[in-house]
């Protein structure tokens, strides 16, 4: 290679390198009220550049922002602040809307969306990344909706989604994500709901770990994960719980309507399944007559607590599965879901690090009321379920 063109390689390196530094240097913090104090949030998205952070003080702002194509950060400061609907919407029927760019949302709460067909969200995802951290979505006909986009990217850390309207028909879902490339849900609360689904996703790819995804002895929510296109999907260390008036006996399911991605793959590892009903529980259910023949099912230590099916009329390989009681956990009805001291099934887990050419073991736990903890040290046993303290 000739000197002159290394050098020019050199160049551009370092002023690609600069360029970056500068960037981050020149980022900016602007804070803003709900009354307008120091500045408006209007203004302040007027004004801030690709890379700022917006710092949101608390209290409560009116519906109907837009962020396309930015790049931003918007956090909440101190006691959340809140986009409060009071029944109304803003563009795309939705409190906010995030239409493509890369943004963050941290610390806020999006409560009472409503729209006059019904299809009122919180927030509105139209491609894009967005990341929500530490965010709240109650009371909304969807907490976030996420429009078709096949190259768009979702992640959900550490967030609560609740109290879905009580409309019979409504048909409401507490997170509705559309085709995109991929869905990451981890450390969240999701309870209260009501029909409709309490997670539903037709991503390409889904992760879903170390979650609460329970609604509660009476909890009236359809699935509790919805899968429905199947793709590739890991659902591992959730606590995934469906009420007594389910309108529907399935906790989990996948590929209900059909196929929508060349690979597919479901690998369900250490969760805790529970249900409250009366009538035996689908736990998980494969339409495998909806999926290509070659779908890999892997299920592996799982908690099955209460009456239902897991394996039986599922196609894949399960093993390390164990049925239980309420009272084998150490207490249910303080959410302490992990086997009582002494249990028998304590250690009765299979490997899950290399089982079958995948690393299915849990790296953390579900914290209440949200967040994880990672789990420390190595291990000689496994015990079945989302803990293993």
């Amino acid at each position: 290679m000739k000197s002159g063109t290394v050098a020019k390689g050199w160049r551009a390196c370092c002023g690609a390198v600069l360029l970056l530094l500068a960037q981050a240097v020149g980022a900016e913090t602007w804070v803003v009220g709900p009354k307008g104090e120091p500045r408006s949030l209007v203004d302040a998205l007027a004004q801030a550049q690709d890379g700022d952070t917006i710092e949101l003080m608390p209290g409560d702002y009116s519906p109907g922002l837009v962020l396309e194509n930015r790049k931003l950060t918007l956090r909440g400061l101190g006691t959340k602040p809140r986009i409060v609907g009071n029944g109304k919407v803003g563009a795309s029927k939705a409190l906010w809307l995030v239409r493509g760019g890369e943004v963050t949302l941290e610390n806020i709460a999006f409560l009472g969306a409503r729209a006059n067909d019904g299809e009122g969200a919180g927030l509105r995802m139209e491609g894009g990344r967005l990341l929500l951290k530490g965010c709240v979505f109650q009371d909304n006909e969807y907490g976030v909706y996420a429009a078709n986009d096949d190259s768009a990217e979702l992640t959900v850390a550490n967030s609560e989604f609740g109290k879905a309207p009580h409309v019979v028909g409504g048909l409401y879902h507490l997170l509705n994500v559309g085709r995109i490339a991929r869905l990451s849900v981890s450390g969240s609360r999701f309870q209260q709901g009501f029909e409709g689904h309490l997670l539903k996703t037709r991503a390409r790819e889904n992760v879903i770990s170390y979650n609460f995804i329970h609604d509660g002895r009476r909890g009236g929510a359809s699935y509790e994960i919805d899968i429905a296109n199947g793709g590739l999907a890991t659902v591992i260390g959730n606590v995934i719980g469906q009420g007594a008036d389910s309108q529907n006996p399935v906790l989990v399911a996948y590929g209900a309507e059909g196929r929508a991605w060349d690979q597919n793959r479901l690998l369900v590892s250490h969760n805790t399944f529970v249900s409250y009903g009366w009538m035996p529980a689908w736990f998980l259910r494969v339409f495998g007559d909806r999926l290509p023949e070659n779908t890999e099912i892997i299920a592996i230590n799982n908690l099955l607590v209460g009456g239902g099916l897991f394996s039986l009329a599922n196609p894949g390989s399960f093993e390390g599965n164990r049925p239980a009681t309420l009272g084998m956990l150490r207490d249910a009805e303080t959410y302490a879901f992990e086997l009582a001291p002494g249990s028998m099934w304590r250690t009765s887990g299979v490997d899950p690090r290399k089982f079958k050419g995948h690393d299915l073991a849990p790296k953390a736990e579900f914290e209440w009321p949200t967040g994880m903890r990672p789990l420390a040290g190595e291990r000689t046993s496994w015990a079945p379920g989302a803990y293993q303290r």
